[in-house]
């Protein structure tokens, strides 16, 4: 990156309110934006796009000469350089971001288990990877549908989930959607530990079979915490569905999935 990219930025962080403003937004630190501004470092080519995402330029264009870089930002009006309009979903979530409790001691690495919805009678092990990112808790859930027979493994689906974690009350919510065919939001609600230490969380957990009847469901939910660093493939290898007596299934997580997640009309969770 040549050395026109502070000269640049400086340009487009004069369409904010401040320099402090435009870091927030980005999620990145201010003593290290200013010194991109500066010209005293260059940003990762990660954050490099980060910053060219935000203001709707080409990274490329971040180094090109400040006259032709004005000239472009004037060509292309108030698109670029301007502060992003706000969409009507970001506006409807904002206040949920806004009053939603701090999830930072639960980011890290679980196993979930639940009840299969597409698979009556097993128990679906999947991956889940909760991070923040700019202020905001996201999570990942890796989904495999295998089931190991006769020695056997065969994989019939593989699932990935993306969503978005909060915390209001003494209730952590969970929305996701499937990533790989888009044809599924979930929503998982858990109770929070209130342990020095997190081990377990219990819940519930809606959505639909990938069944061709796409039925909607609800099973009882499990999270094991794994760790914040973990050996990724070795987890992985464990996704995968179980047999309810499965020995390799801990006997009070079988116990906890086997409760029926409705009765009388209401959910009930220990």
């Amino acid at each position: 990156m040549s050395s026109h990219l502070g000269e640049n930025l400086r340009l487009l962080c004069s369409h904010y309110r401040s320099i402090a403003q435009v870091c927030r937004k980005l999620g990145l630190n201010r003593a290290q934006f200013n010194r991109y501004l500066s010209g005293e470092s260059q940003p990762t080519a990660y954050n490099l796009k980060k910053i060219g995402d935000f203001f709707g330029v080409e990274t490329y264009e971040l180094g090109l000469p400040g006259e032709q870089f004005a000239r472009l930002i004037g060509a292309r009006g108030n698109h670029v350089g301007a502060p992003a309009q706000q969409d009507a979903l970001q506006t409807l979530l904002q206040p949920l971001r806004d009053h939603s409790g701090d999830l930072t001691r639960y980011c890290g690495y679980y196993f979930e288990y639940a009840n299969c919805m597409s698979v009556p009678g097993t128990i679906l092990l999947s991956l889940v990877h909760m991070r923040e990112e700019g202020g905001v808790f996201m999570f990942e859930r890796q989904e495999r549908q295998v089931l190991s027979s006769g020695g056997q493994v065969e994989e019939s689906a593989r699932c990935r989930y993306l969503g978005a974690a909060f915390q209001l009350q003494d209730r952590l919510f969970l929305i996701d959607y499937e990533s790989l065919t888009f044809n599924e939001v979930s929503q998982t609600i858990l109770i929070p530990s209130f342990k020095s230490r997190i081990t377990r969380l219990n819940g519930l957990k809606t959505g639909v079979s990938s069944g061709d009847r796409r039925t909607p469901a609800c099973t009882r939910v499990v999270w094991e915490f794994l760790g914040t660093e973990i050996n990724r493939i070795s987890a992985y290898r464990q996704v995968m569905l179980y047999a309810p007596d499965d020995p390799r299934i801990d006997p009070e997580i079988r116990q906890i999935l086997a409760h029926a997640p409705v009765r009388d009309g209401l959910f009930e969770v220990e």
